[in-house]
């Protein structure tokens, strides 16, 4: 007989992540729950797609200790509609098999599961454990994770791969993302301890969940890593995943090296630019054509069922005029990974694959393929 009180706000942060984690369309009744835990001065909420583990604790008054499990998307949208500052009351009742949720006047009686039905992650020994900032890596996944394929059939390719490498600096903490189209390579310095770290390709889902744990900068990450499983744990938030079974390509292969022809925009200016003349074309696909000549550059589409557009910008471009065209949407949000003001891009040939980075700084690169146009 569980009994404990907690504040709405601290209760609603545990229980959000715990439900984004739970698989909607799942066939097992157990994995739509949240195990609730309460012992000492804490809570602890813990959830699971059977890939994904997290678990979430936080500080309440437990008048007596216990556990019970509970559906997290029911619980969720009742803490979300509670009054601000509300105290909530989580009583549960083993022998009528129901947990009660009490505020102010408000009361809710929800169906729980038996908690020893709940299955907890097998724990992992891991190879290499290691401390990061926040800042930096979410600096890795969020400049990474636009390029994350979606083909299925290419299981390998829908994660990020996070591993140790050579770089001009020495070695790197880097990740990397590729759908075939484009890909981001975005390097850290080498945390102590990573040195030994198996490389691993960390799914999309759980990129998604590791971003709730870096909104704050100065927060050290514990970082631990296996050749099954990857670890992420703030004081609060322990993130645990399955990596996914595979081996990611050699991508410095289709890392150009040898793009002489250099072309210098503001970053943003060309990202509104290319949004702008995207607009007359109705397809997904929609190619942009860049055609550079010296310190010009003109972005045009053609979409001979809609119209066209073009639009002229002031650029950096010493080199021979150049005509190459390139997916919308994929220009623009590799563009969007910018954070300095100007984007420096490099081409070889209307066939070849290009380069993006920021500045001289060869940290964050970027590749896209061309279209033709």
């Amino acid at each position: 007989m569980m009994k404990v009180s907690i504040e709405r706000a601290v209760l609603l942060k545990a229980v959000s992540q715990a439900q984004s984690v739970v698989e909607r369309r799942n066939t097992i009744p157990i994995l739509a729950n949240v195990l609730i835990e309460a012992e000492g001065d804490t809570v602890s909420f813990r959830a699971t797609d059977l890939d994904i583990e997290v678990l979430d604790r936080a500080p309440a008054q437990v008048e007596r200790a216990g556990a019970t499990t509970v559906s997290a998307v029911t619980l969720h949208e009742i803490v979300r509609k509670l009054p601000d500052g509300a105290l909530v009351q989580l009583a549960d009742d083993a022998a009528s098999g129901r947990l009660t949720v009490t505020a102010g006047r408000s009361n809710f009686n929800l169906a729980t599961l038996p908690r020893e039905d709940f299955p907890v992650m097998a724990s992992s020994e891991y190879s290499s454990n290691f401390s990061a900032k926040a800042e930096v890596l979410r600096r890795l996944y969020d400049k990474s994770k636009f390029a994350i394929s979606t083909e299925e059939t290419r299981y390998y390719l829908n994660g990020v791969y996070m591993h140790v490498a050579e770089s001009e600096e020495g070695r790197v903490l880097r990740c990397v993302a590729t759908d075939g189209h484009r890909l981001a390579r975005i390097d850290a310095a080498l945390p102590a301890g990573a040195e030994e770290m198996p490389g691993v390709i960390v799914p999309r889902k759980t990129v998604n969940e590791l971003r709730k744990l870096l909104d704050d900068d100065e927060m050290d990450i514990a970082v631990s890593v296996s050749e099954t499983k990857v670890r992420f744990a703030t004081p609060d938030i322990t993130l645990t995943s399955k990596v996914i079974d595979g081996t990611f390509p050699d991508y410095s292969r289709v890392i150009p090296m040898g793009n002489t022809r250099r072309l210098e925009v503001d970053a943003k200016e060309f990202a509104k630019a290319v949004d702008r003349v995207a607009t007359v074309s109705s397809e997904r696909s929609r190619a942009v054509k860049l055609q550079l000549d010296e310190d010009r550059l003109v972005l045009s589409v053609n979409a001979p069922d809609s119209g066209a557009a073009e639009e002229e910008l002031a650029v950096a471009y010493g080199d021979e005029p150049l005509e190459i065209g390139f997916n919308a949407k994929y220009l623009q949000e590799i563009a969007d990974q910018v954070d300095r003001e100007n984007a420096v891009f490099l081409f070889n040939s209307s066939g070849d694959p290009t380069l993006m980075r920021e500045g001289s700084d060869t940290s964050a690169v970027y590749v896209v393929m061309p279209m033709r146009v």
